[in-house]
């Protein structure tokens, strides 16, 4: 699962270093390198933005309503997964520039087994996987990895920790760009 807000209101804490479109561009070119990674699995989009929506259907994903946090949107796209049939919930942020595979964030199936990757601040949560059948609470934001790991152990589950370089550089800031081929120089 792929949430997705805007492409064109994207990344506003870089509004002062990069213009919109700019800002629209390396959104889009990052949510096709996650998407490409995740080209072995079942993807589902959680977005309510028109332009974000015509993207995954042209790439044949599935797209879910945002319920306008990135805590229900991970909520709603893992109770879709439930619904339809899967058995494990991958959430990876669109904003990973050098995302190679998730596949290894699926390899746990039904286990009871939580999976994270930690962003390369070892703060965030770049990306998450967890059983579709356990009421994990979603806490996004600063310091969520932490929170995410105390989560899995409130619940009795599993944690594995993936360490993986491809996935743990996220764009958050400013002095993150430098993993971003920029279309123009910043200022």
């Amino acid at each position: 699962m792929i949430p997705i807000r805007s492409f064109t209101d994207a990344k506003a804490r870089l509004a002062d270093v990069l213009e919109p479109a700019t800002r629209a561009e390396i959104a889009h070119r990052m949510a096709d390198t996650v998407a490409d990674a995740a080209a072995a699995m079942r993807v589902v989009v959680v977005s309510s933005a028109a332009e974000v929506e015509e993207w995954a259907t042209d790439r044949g994903f599935e797209v879910i309503s945002d319920p306008g946090s990135l805590d229900a949107a991970a909520v709603a796209g893992r109770e879709h997964l439930r619904a339809v049939g899967c058995h494990r919930a991958v959430i990876a942020h669109a904003d990973l520039p050098h995302a190679q595979t998730l596949a290894p964030l699926a390899r746990d199936g039904t286990q009871p087994i939580v999976a994270l990757v930690p962003c390369h601040r070892d703060d965030g949560t770049n990306v998450l996987s967890v059983p579709v059948d356990v009421p994990f609470e979603f806490a996004y934001g600063p310091g969520s990895f932490r929170r995410h790991v105390a989560e899995a152990h409130r619940l009795g589950l599993g944690v594995r920790v993936v360490r993986a370089p491809d996935l743990a550089v996220d764009v958050d800031a400013p002095n993150d760009l430098h993993h971003v081929d920029l279309p123009v120089p910043l200022p």
